[in-house]
């Protein structure tokens, strides 16, 4: 159910992407930092972070609702990386959240190992595929200790090597060589559930893109004639357009499960895997039928459509493919055997 609060949350930030429309990221415009800062300034990049730590509170639904916003609105930042992922796990890890109007991100992958130094801790290695690299001023980085995780937060390197998802984004590797850095250790619960986390986020943003794309494809086939009756009026299309709302409807059912897993502090990875698997294979179905439907006019820079599509396409690769989730899934379902496989099911489908 949504609240009044999270429908206050989101008027506003559309009220804000009215002055934002999509942009086409490139290798000299790499985020909306206009963007960025006018969500800073109303305190929307520290939505369901405490106040106590900073931020401007709320509860995660609140997180959640901006971050479903900036996905229809195509936005260019990494507001749900911030608010979803890494400052909870820093938050977590009894670590000081940096100023929310600051870009913070999460680095979860690569090859790096964390030694204790004094009252801190010396990073080296690499993190790969590290979300806006370039544009974050801080990485939660995750590393190898002596005796286990280390979840260590720093002021963000220069990547030493980036490239683009399809819809433009960032990524990228970053090198430490010594780096000394604030971090405390985390268990291995604690590392499956970043993992969780990030692959939440972007299921979260699936569904909210995929939404908006359903959206712009019952309106243009509604406006648009063919044979002098719009194109809504012939079956196939027709045929179409239900096919596209079943799939959204199918996904927002599960990540709203999911969203309401990690509220009532749920075991999340399963509830997470579901989600991102459900979400990026409705990807297939409804990017393509939203273009079937549009001809080349999606395609075209002034439509909004490509850059919803392009975000799905490269998002459903992003934290983790349908195959890793599916696997990780189904090892979930049948830890308990087959008396507990039933109820297991249930609970995240």
């Amino acid at each position: 159910m949504v609240s009044d609060d999270q429908d206050l949350v989101r008027q506003t930030v559309r009220e804000v992407l009215t002055a934002h429309p999509p942009v086409s990221l490139t290798a000299e415009l790499t985020w909306d930092e206009g963007l960025w800062a006018e969500l800073a300034a109303a305190g929307l990049t520290g939505v369901g972070l405490p106040e106590e730590a900073g931020g401007s509170g709320g509860e995660v639904a609140d997180a959640v609702a901006v971050v479903g916003e900036l996905a229809r609105g195509a936005g260019a930042v990494p507001v749900g990386e911030q608010l979803l992922v890494a400052g909870p796990a820093v938050l977590a890890a009894g670590l000081q959240l940096p100023p929310p109007d600051e870009p913070l991100v999460a680095a979860v992958d690569g090859d790096l190992t964390a030694v204790p130094d004094g009252d801190g801790w010396l990073l080296s290695g690499t993190a790969v595929d590290v979300p806006w690299a370039g544009v974050a001023l801080h990485l939660a980085v995750l590393a190898q200790g002596p005796d286990g995780p280390v979840l260590a937060l720093v002021r963000a390197p220069a990547p030493a090597w980036t490239h683009a998802n399809l819809a433009g984004e960032p990524r990228g590797s970053v090198a430490f060589d010594g780096l000394r850095a604030p971090a405390a250790p985390i268990t291995v619960a604690a590392v499956a559930d970043l993992r969780a986390r990030a692959a939440l986020l972007r299921a979260v943003q699936l569904a909210a893109a995929l939404e908006q794309v359903l959206a712009l494809t019952l309106r243009y086939a509604g406006e648009r004639e063919q044979f002098g009756r719009p194109l809504g009026k012939f079956q196939a299309i027709q045929m179409y357009l239900a096919e596209m709302a079943g799939e959204v409807t199918a996904v927002t059912a599960v990540v709203d499960a999911a969203v309401q897993a990690l509220e009532a502090g749920e075991p999340l990875v399963p509830a997470a895997a579901t989600a991102k698997v459900r979400a990026g294979a409705a990807v297939e179905v409804v990017a393509a039928l939203a273009h079937q439907v549009h001809g080349a006019i999606g395609f075209t820079q002034e439509h909004a459509l490509h850059h919803l599509t392009r975000r799905c396409w490269a998002w459903r690769d992003e934290a983790g493919s349908e195959l890793a989730w599916s696997a990780t899934l189904g090892e979930h379902l049948v830890a308990g055997g087959a008396d507990g496989f039933w109820p297991a099911l249930t609970r995240v489908v």
